[in-house]
């Protein structure tokens, strides 16, 4: 598919193919959920925790005799069913990933490109670079162009001026082409790409 290259000033800059193999391919959801699913499990921390009877401090003797009190059995001030006592069946500190086969997670990132291609929510830039690093005049570019919700990403490395400047605005994110991933493709509303960031992606999937 032809697509136009724009220049952050709005003008021409040419047009690109893009390869039917990485932009092209028609969205599954089913695909996309589990990307998405494994990505954000491996991200959790899995530090909550709660103390469980054996890890109370408290006296281990038993309240009252067995019989005779009329009462119901009970061996320890630490059960959960005692106030301060230890909590049933709770949370412990653990690890929440779980394998995904590396052509799913590539396949998944090919079909996240693919749908923004479809709602034509992809923008190919020529470049992204600034000579000073002013929050306020990237912001009106941002306007002008109608980005208000962006994922940029360029090439290996990310323009000092560019990222400085763009950190500070409110649902912008800025990655080199190695941080590009499925859920902040998905996150966002516009997909901007630089031409370096699509040589990049063609190369890697080739």
């Amino acid at each position: 598919m032809d697509i136009a290259i724009k220049t952050l000033d709005g003008s021409d800059a040419g047009k690109l193919t893009l390869s039917d193999e990485i932009f092209g391919l028609e969205p599954r959801t089913d695909i996309l959920y589990r990307v998405v699913r494994w990505q954000l499990a491996k991200r959790q921390a899995g530090t909550h925790k709660t103390k469980g009877r054996s890890e109370i401090a408290r006296t281990g003797k038993k309240l009252f005799k067995q019989k005779g009190t009329g009462r119901a059995r009970h061996g320890s001030a630490r059960a959960p069913q005692f106030r301060g006592g230890g909590r049933a069946f709770g949370p412990v500190v653990r690890s929440h990933e779980h394998d995904l086969p590396k052509k799913v997670r590539a396949l998944g990132l090919k079909l996240a490109l693919s749908a923004k291609a479809k709602a034509s929510q992809i923008v190919i830039v020529d470049q992204i670079t600034l000579d000073d690093a002013k929050t306020k005049a990237l912001k009106e570019r941002f306007v002008k162009l109608g980005w208000a919700s962006t994922l940029v990403i360029d090439g290996e490395t990310v323009n000092e001026n560019f990222g400085r400047a763009a950190r500070s605005i409110p649902d912008v994110d800025v990655l080199p082409v190695q941080g590009i991933n499925v859920y902040d493709i998905l996150r966002r509303d516009t997909l901007v790409l630089t031409r370096a960031a699509v040589d990049a992606l063609e190369a890697r999937f080739k």
